[in-house]
């Protein structure tokens, strides 16, 4: 979607759009927050409108008067969606209950147009498992970026990626990849990235995933997923949604809108920690490897200036000395927060291999590389120096002989 005199007056910055999108009706509406509808049903005028909406609504659209029931639309979800399609410059978003209730929406248009799909890894955990699991009754072939091509097949009918990729932060190219998928759409989990660093379909690809739950509510308090999509393919995931009863509460709409608002400045504040803590763990002797697409070699491919407009805030690394290092880093730390899920303000600290890649198996995380000793980090909004102060003293503590722990203390 450009940006036109209907929206703004005119075109605007990402950081722009996300204080102001969804804001368009404001005057008129004589308010300054956005109002919060928490109506499950509403009352009907003349039958034979609300018999008109209610097509409407089972064909994937929008109501023109009246919602019916908030299973089928709910204004505060609708203004989300609108807010967050222009932050993405889609035709349309479409917002669910959590991020892998969008991902299955997703399959499920999928599976209406063919049995196959091809994804490329490594992608989320859950992702992972629901492609394997054969839930959705889809053949499911695993290949590498630059194999996409070879693995079509005439019942292909998406292929699946995630850049950057979670744990490994591996930036996969989006145009090649939609290149090579030719006809096959291409959903991508953009979720680490945000619109405010990558947009998806400007690249070509069909479909842009986010897990609302992470970056875009960006405090831990919600849980979502959207999809920002065409408007043939938004139609066709609605009527997923109110097959499957995936909405998104009023509530969780209210709050990612808002949280658009600061959107921009949470990652990029987020982001500048990163570059900071990524360049000391490669420095410390008591790290193996650092992936983290900012560091020399983390971009083999140029993407950063090209896809991304930076590397993000994620970071992930090997502890020397494996599992138990990692799992003493975890209980040492005080200042970040040893837990899942990423993109708060507060810097998060988790063990892939133990938590969100748990659910797949032990040979396709050897694969990707996804060793005993990773632990991955979401940087907050704290200062730099203080996650790495706390940090570096965890590692310290994790990669350092009892005696030696013991010398040191009495110095």
């Amino acid at each position: 979607m450009e940006y036109t005199e209907a929206t703004f007056m005119t075109p605007v910055s990402i950081e722009t759009a996300g204080v102001h999108a969804g804001r368009e009706d404001f005057r008129e509406l004589g308010v300054h927050a956005a109002p919060l509808d928490l109506s499950t049903t509403y009352p009907i005028g003349e039958l034979s409108e609300a018999i008109r909406d209610i097509d409407a609504m089972i064909g994937g659209g929008r109501p023109e008067t009246n919602e019916i029931y908030s299973r089928l639309a709910n204004r505060t979800v609708d203004r989300f969606e609108r807010a967050f399609a222009q932050l993405e410059r889609a035709d349309d978003s479409v917002a669910f209950g959590s991020g892998m209730a969008a991902v299955t929406a997703a399959l499920l248009v999928a599976r209406q147009r063919g049995s196959h799909v091809v994804a490329v890894r490594p992608v989320y955990g859950g992702t992972d498992h629901l492609l394997e699991s054969r839930l959705l009754a889809l053949d499911v072939t695993w290949a590498t970026a630059d194999g996409v091509a070879t693995a079509i097949r005439p019942e292909t009918a998406l292929v699946v990626i995630e850049s950057p990729g979670n744990p490994t932060l591996a930036l996969v190219d989006i145009a090649d990849v939609v290149r090579q998928a030719g006809r096959v759409p291409v959903l991508v989990d953009s979720t680490f990235a945000t619109p405010v660093l990558q947009r998806p379909l400007e690249l070509g690809a069909t479909l842009s995933l986010h897990s609302g739950t992470k970056y875009l509510g960006g405090h831990g308090d919600v849980m979502a997923g959207v999809i920002a999509a065409n408007d043939d393919w938004a139609r066709a995931l609605r009527q997923v949604r109110i097959l499957t009863g995936g909405v998104l509460h009023p509530m969780g709409a209210y709050m990612l809108h808002r949280g658009l608002q600061t959107l921009a400045v949470r990652v990029k504040t987020a982001q500048a920690g990163a570059i900071a803590i990524a360049e000391r763990l490669l420095a410390s002797p008591a790290v193996e490897r650092v992936y983290f697409p900012g560091l020399p070699g983390g971009d083999p491919r140029g993407l950063i200036g090209r896809q991304m407009s930076g590397p993000g805030a994620m970071i992930s690394f090997d502890v020397a000395g494996g599992f138990d290092a990692a799992a003493t880093v975890l209980r040492e730390v005080r200042l970040l927060i040893p837990a899942v899920s990423l993109g708060s303000t507060d810097s998060l600290i988790q063990h892939p291999a133990g938590l969100t890649h748990r659910v797949i198996g032990e040979a396709a995380r050897e694969e990707e590389g996804l060793s005993p000793g990773m632990l991955r980090v979401s940087v907050g909004l704290e200062s730099p120096d203080d996650i790495w102060a706390d940090l570096d003293r965890a590692l310290t503590v994790a990669t350092t002989p009892a005696h030696e722990l013991a010398e040191l203390a009495t110095v």
